[in-house]
């Protein structure tokens, strides 16, 4: 999903010129924002369905579908809304440069008018992979990525229309309603294990706070980057300028995409996790967690290991300005210096999620980004000769303390919860 923003970057930025790339460039944040509400929200309803089919409760299950759904058309309809209405606005607040304030203000409001189909792909693959089935909301998204390069090609260069970086949001809409479309036909066919029908539809209001909850859980982890983004922006710029925000910039996109893996590995696991959770299987519930926490915790030293030993190559990849390489070489150690750790934080925080422990999820997320990190970033560069380095060291005094608070957390509330597990099975 990610690579529909950057497929439009890449198309933009070689057939419109430097005004236009610039433009969709600039709405990258608030994209990656919106887009982290979906798929968090969404991820969140899909947990309780895992479990209701872990524990073949069918008609419990279909209840949090009806709930889902309901929830996720309200929560579009309102972002839609909201977001297009204040599309203008919302790039103001961003400080989005006046050059290029017209083409970023084409392309998001496109965007934001398809904020339903991204809620709807989200919510259907969801519960797909809820029930087992990662294939098939994969080999849809293949085909609507696909069709979004095909279609970004047509309208900027084939039909000609004039369009200019409309073309391009309209062909990730388009890309993604067609995706919708393929998922709502499989979901209501023979061969999709819910075999929805219109009267499963049903709303339950009391299963909405649960399903409020656990989506606020996954959103606030996938989405409060764009928060911290602003907040070091803004510290850099007074103590570093142009060079500190610019290395920053590349910091924020080697850690976006080198950490997307690791979500997927995390996203991966919470259907298995949520289904064992609701079978009572207590120990494929304790082995999986223990695959994960494995794979997360490889997976981040292998990446902690390339930055350490090579932090210009990833800073060469952005620019080939030699000077914010170099100090972008500097920045990236001291900024990645804990990051072999972090498998700790993100294999916790999704457990905790999929085993419905909403409120502890939203605890481990807030501490880290919000009463850790954000206050961190404006009291470092007082504790430090150079305030620019305080900045970066933000992070890793705040990944070291909040991976040691979900650590002690995480040990007490997963063991009371397979106590708990393991009571009720044996009652």
């Amino acid at each position: 999903q990610q690579l529909y923003n950057l497929v439009d970057t890449l198309i933009v930025g070689r057939f419109l010129g430097m005004e236009a790339l610039a433009g969709v460039g600039a709405t990258g944040s608030i994209n990656f924002l919106v887009l982290g509400f979906c798929m968090g929200v969404c991820s969140g309803f899909a947990i309780p369905v895992a479990q209701q089919f872990g524990a073949r409760e069918e008609s419990r299950m279909r209840e949090f579908v009806a709930n889902g759904t309901w929830l996720s058309i309200v929560f579009a309809l309102v972002m839609t809304v909201l977001t297009v209405v204040y599309c203008g606005d919302i790039l103001r607040v961003m400080n989005t440069p006046t050059d290029c304030f017209e083409q970023a203000y084409d392309y998001i409001v496109v965007i934001f008018a398809g904020i339903p189909f991204t809620f709807l792909y989200n919510l259907l693959s969801g519960w797909l992979r809820s029930l087992g089935d990662s294939k098939t909301p994969l080999f849809f998204l293949v085909l609507s990525s696909v069709l979004n390069v095909i279609l970004d090609l047509a309208f900027i260069l084939i039909f000609k229309l004039g369009m200019g970086v409309r073309g391009a949001a309209l062909a990730t809409i388009v890309s993604q309603g067609v995706s919708c479309l393929w998922v709502v036909l499989f979901l209501f066919s023979k061969k999709s294990v819910l075999k929805l029908r219109v009267q499963n539809f049903l709303q339950s209001p009391r299963l909405i706070l649960p399903c409020v909850g656990l989506g606020t859980a996954t959103f606030i982890m996938q989405a409060s980057e764009s928060v911290l983004s602003v907040c070091f922006n803004s510290s850099l710029a007074r103590y570093g300028g142009d060079i500190a925000v610019g290395a920053m910039t590349i910091l924020t996109s080697v850690m976006q995409f080198a950490l997307l893996p690791l979500q997927g590995i995390s996203q991966g696991a919470q259907p298995i996790l949520s289904y064992n959770y609701g079978a009572k299987n207590v120990e494929r519930v304790r082995k999986t967690f223990r695959v994960l926490l494995t794979v997360c915790l490889t997976y981040s030293a292998l990446i902690w290991a390339f930055v350490m030993l090579c932090p210009r190559v990833f800073a060469g990849i952005f620019t080939p300005d030699a000077e914010l390489i170099e100090f972008t070489g500097r920045a990236l150690r001291i900024y990645c210096a804990v990051l072999a750790i972090f498998g700790i934080q993100q294999a916790c925080q999704i457990t905790f999620v999929s085993i419905g422990k909403a409120v502890c999820s939203i605890i481990v997320a807030v501490m880290r980004k919000f009463v850790l990190l954000i206050p961190l970033i404006y009291l470092m560069p007082h504790l430090v000769p150079d305030p620019t380095l305080g900045v970066y060291l933000a992070e890793p005094v705040a990944d070291t303390l909040a991976v040691t608070f979900t650590s002690i957390l995480f040990s007490h509330q997963f063991r009371k919860a397979l106590r708990t597990l393991e009571s009720e099975r044996s009652a």
